[in-house]
């Protein structure tokens, strides 16, 4: 037991000395505000926060979204495909691609990828 005790002693005053150890030698500065600013997509945090952002960052950042999720499912079908019929694949596999690029055709002509606007 007494071992058990020196042992947690032992592993609090290593940790102690180090935390120690790394606020002296850190080179922390309070007044750079810049980096200790939190920077979150672009916006300028000392401007005001209630400035329009723009729409289109927003569509561009749901349209990643919505297609790397949607390749990440199609990973699995990768593995499946010793498991399953070869035609049931290709079904899937022809159904499923054939669905995003719909849905790649209709962003593109509503504009959404578009950054010249």
């Amino acid at each position: 037991m007494m071992i058990l005790v020196y042992t947690a002693f032992l592993i609090f005053l290593i940790c102690s000395l180090l935390i120690v150890i790394v606020n002296i030698v850190a080179k922390k500065t309070i007044m750079d505000r810049e980096k200790s600013s939190p920077f979150e997509c672009g916006f300028d945090p000392k401007s005001s926060s209630r400035m329009p952002f723009s729409l289109h960052f927003f569509l561009i950042a749901i349209i990643f979204l919505i297609f790397d999720v949607e390749i990440t499912l199609l990973f699995p079908l990768i593995i499946s495909m010793k498991f399953n019929n070869i035609m049931i694949y290709f079904t899937v596999t022809l159904t499923f691609i054939i669905i995003l690029l719909i849905g790649l055709f209709h962003e593109w002509k509503q504009g959404a990828l578009d950054w010249t606007k």
